[in-house]
C-alpha cells in the first residue's frame, strides 16, 4: 500500500468543495468511504460503525445518482426534504446524512484519542470517542451493544501495522483529524439551521 490507508482520503479531501466553496456530494461520500478500509481492521468491534456508515453512504449516493446535476450539491438533497417535509423520516438522506457524520465525528474523536494517548487500549480510545460523540444520540439499545462491540476492539499495535502501509500514519491521521473535522462541521451546522441536528436513534 502506497502510503498509510488515510493517503487516498487526505487527497480526495482537497476535492470536496466547489471553487464557489459549496459541498459537492459526490466527493464528499468518495473520502467517507475512503475511512472504510480503517474501520475494516478493527473486525467485529465496528461491525455496527461499518454497516451504518456503508448504508448512509449508499442511501445518499442512490440519490445524487437519481439526478447528479440536481443533487450535485449535498445540501441540495437535503433542502428538497425540508420543502417536502419528508426530511426527518427514518429513511430520509437528512438522517443518513446525520448519522453519517455523527459517525465520522467518532471516528475523528477515535483517531485523536489514539494519537493524544499512546498508553490507552484500543478498548479505552473507543469508549472515549463514543462517550463524546455517539452516546448521547443513542438509546439504550444501541448504547448497549456499542459498549459491548468496543470490548472486541483490536490489539493496538497490529491495528496501527495494519493501518500504516508505506506512510507516516500518525502524520497522516493527524492531518486528517485537523482537515476532515470542518467538513462535519458544515454539516452540523446546515442541519442546525433546520433544526435537524438533534435526531435521536
Amino acid at each position: 500500500m502506497e502510503g498509510s490507508v488515510f493517503t487516498p482520503s487526505l487527497e480526495g479531501m482537497k476535492h470536496i468543495k466547489s471553487p464557489e466553496g459549496e459541498m459537492l456530494a459526490k466527493p464528499f461520500l468518495e473520502v467517507c468511504k475512503l475511512i472504510l478500509p480503517v474501520i475494516e481492521n478493527f473486525g467485529t468491534a465496528m461491525t455496527l460503525v461499518k454497516s451504518d456508515v456503508g448504508g448512509n453512504i449508499s442511501r445518499l449516493e442512490k440519490k445524487n445518482e437519481t439526478d447528479p446535476t440536481k443533487y450535485k450539491y449535498l445540501y441540495n438533497m437535503v433542502k428538497e426534504e425540508v420543502e417536502c417535509k419528508t426530511a426527518t423520516g427514518s429513511s430520509s438522506c437528512t438522517n443518513g446524512l446525520l448519522w453519517l457524520t455523527r459517525a465520522m465525528d467518532f471516528l475523528v474523536e477515535l483517531f485523536r484519542n489514539l494519537l493524544a494517548h499512546p498508553d490507552w487500549t484500543m478498548t479505552e480510545c473507543c469508549t472515549d470517542s463514543y462517550g463524546k460523540t455517539l452516546k448521547k444520540f443513542h438509546g439504550w439499545i444501541a448504547s448497549s451493544s456499542f459498549t459491548v462491540a468496543m470490548k472486541l476492539a483490536p490489539d493496538r499495535k497490529k491495528f496501527m501495522d495494519v493501518i500504516s502501509g508505506s506512510g507516516d500514519v500518525n502524520a497522516d491521521m493527524e492531518k486528517f483529524c485537523s482537515t476532515f473535522p470542518q467538513f462535519l462541521e458544515e454539516n452540523h451546522k446546515f442541519l442546525a439551521n433546520f433544526g435537524l441536528d438533534d435526531m435521536k436513534a
